[in-house]
C-alpha cells in the first residue's frame, strides 16, 4: 500500500470513530460544561472540525476553509474557528444535528484533497510558524495535525461523554 492510501484510510477511521463517538450523544451532554479546565463535548467537537477544516484548506490548499466559503453560516457551530482557547470552548454551541452535516462536508474535502496528492506532494513543505511548528511536509501535518489530533479529539468526547454516565466509545 502506497503512503497516500495509508494516510486516506487512517483518517477515514478516525472520521467513522469520531461519528460513532459522536452518534448517540445528546445536545444536553453536548452543552454541558466539566468542572474545571476540559472543555464541553460540543465543543471538542466544532474544535475537531474546524481544525480539520483549516489544516487541510487553508494550510495545505491554499484555500478559504468550508465554514469560510461554501458553510459559511450552515455550520451548526455558533462561532467556528481555527483553536480551542478555553473562554471560546466555554461559549461556543454545537448544534449537532447541524454539525454533523458539517462534518461530513469536511471528511468528504479532506478526502478529496488527499485522491488528488501524489508522492511527491507529501514531501512539499509548509510553512507552519504561525501555529508554533516551523516548517513541515505535508506528510508531517497530515500525521500529526490531522490523523493524531483526530485521535486526541476523539479520546476526549469519549471521555466527556463517559463522565456523565454515557457509553463513551462504541464497544
Amino acid at each position: 500500500m502506497d503512503a497516500i492510501s495509508y494516510l486516506r484510510l487512517d483518517i477515514q477511521w478516525g472520521h467513522e470513530l469520531l461519528e460513532r463517538v459522536m452518534g448517540d450523544a445528546t445536545q444536553a451532554q453536548a452543552d454541558w460544561a466539566p468542572p474545571g479546565r476540559a472543555n464541553p463535548l460540543g465543543a471538542t467537537y466544532a474544535h475537531a472540525l474546524t481544525s480539520e477544516d483549516v489544516i487541510v484548506h487553508r494550510f495545505m490548499s491554499g484555500r478559504d476553509p468550508l465554514f469560510e466559503s461554501r458553510w459559511k453560516g450552515r455550520t451548526g457551530i455558533s462561532e467556528p474557528k481555527f483553536g480551542s482557547e478555553f473562554e471560546w470552548a466555554r461559549r461556543v454551541r454545537a448544534d449537532l444535528p447541524a454539525a454533523r452535516e458539517y462534518a461530513q462536508a469536511v471528511y468528504t474535502a479532506t478526502d478529496q484533497y488527499l485522491a488528488s496528492l501524489q508522492p511527491p506532494d507529501l514531501d512539499r513543505i509548509l510553512d507552519l510558524s504561525a501555529l508554533g511548528f516551523g516548517e513541515r511536509t505535508i506528510a508531517w501535518a497530515l500525521s500529526a495535525l490531522v490523523i493524531a489530533h483526530l485521535n486526541n479529539m476523539i479520546g476526549e468526547a469519549a471521555v466527556l461523554k463517559g463522565i456523565q454516565g454515557a457509553k463513551g466509545y462504541p464497544w
